[in-house]
């Protein structure tokens, strides 16, 4: 039932977006003209663009130093997602995806995102006994009794 949902929540995104995006591009044109809306829409994206690419680096840094201080920058990858995200939706010609994607390149905002992401993983560590076995510390395979889902992984001592 709650693959259905999101499903049927993906195809209202998909089917809606787009036709909201047009309305909203000729609603515009009609006001300003062709070549002003193009040039705004151009012009969103290059300074989208450009944000991405200061706030991507500076996200990178942070990450990296977490990992090199022995920390799992868990925190960093995911606004790395969210700034690839808002990167795909910046070039995406429209004033809806703009706003969208301008949103995630606010810090505080994009920081609320990536937590509640995480706050809804489960991450369960996979470890080796003397002999090398290997075994899930979780006690599950891939799902969780509640229903979410489990990322495995595997971690080695130097």
């Amino acid at each position: 039932m709650k693959e259905k949902l999101t499903v049927r929540y993906l195809f209202l995104i998909f089917v809606i977006t787009p036709v909201l995006e047009m309305w909203l591009l000729i609603t515009v044109g009609g006001y300003l003209g062709a070549l002003p809306t193009i040039s705004l829409v151009l012009l969103t994206a290059f300074i989208g663009v450009n944000l991405l690419r200061a706030q991507g680096f500076e996200t990178l840094w942070r990450g990296r130093r977490k990992f090199e201080e022995g920390q799992l920058p868990a925190q960093e990858i995911a606004e790395g997602i969210i700034l690839a995200v808002c990167g795909a939706l910046l070039l995406t010609p429209g004033f809806v995806t703009d706003l969208v994607g301008f949103s995630g390149l606010i810090p505080p905002i994009r920081r609320i995102i990536a937590q509640f992401v995480l706050s809804r993983m489960v991450v369960a560590s996979v470890s080796t006994n003397r002999q090398g076995e290997r075994f899930n510390t979780s006690g599950s395979a891939s799902r969780r009794k509640d229903g979410r889902d489990v990322i495995e992984g595997e971690s080695w001592d130097e």
